[in-house]
């Protein structure tokens, strides 16, 4: 069986070794070490991180790959099924990113359309600043309606 080292790795899955690292301090990737105690990968370790890279752009943080993770039997590497049976449960999860970027797209136009670029004057989101009573935080991208 040939194994991988950590560069070879990195370089096959475009990932830095340091994310290598910190996937397998955390749980998602499993390494051999050479008698130097260099880290060694087998071959499989190549679809796990296809699957966490695929898994993060689906907006997924690492708990809920380590989730999903856990879900297959014995913490194999998904097959096509089990990415589909995964990949569909993310599903309101894609749709609620999308919807959210949707309002962002939206909100950044019409506010970035005034001109005045200010949040806290301006005339069309944030009259005399009336978000600021509402609570700290994006008040409009946390969900709260402007009022005009």
């Amino acid at each position: 069986m040939a194994l991988l080292s950590i560069g070879e790795l990195a370089q096959r899955a475009g990932v830095a070794p340091s994310a290598l690292r910190y996937y397998e301090q955390e749980g998602l990737l499993t390494s051999l070490r050479s008698n130097g105690g260099q880290r060694q990968y087998k071959r499989e370790v190549l679809r796990r991180i296809g699957f966490i890279r695929a898994a993060q752009m689906a907006g997924l943080n690492l708990e809920q790959i380590k989730a999903a993770f856990a879900s297959l039997p014995e913490q194999r590497t998904p097959t096509p099924e089990d990415w589909q049976i995964l990949a569909a449960s993310w599903q309101p999860l894609i749709d609620e990113r999308i919807a959210a970027l949707t309002a962002l797209k939206t909100q950044l136009t019409s506010c970035i359309g005034c001109g005045c670029l200010s949040m806290e004057v301006c005339a069309l989101y944030n009259p005399a600043d009336r978000a600021a009573l509402r609570g700290s935080g994006a008040r409009y991208l946390l969900g709260d309606k402007a009022s005009t």
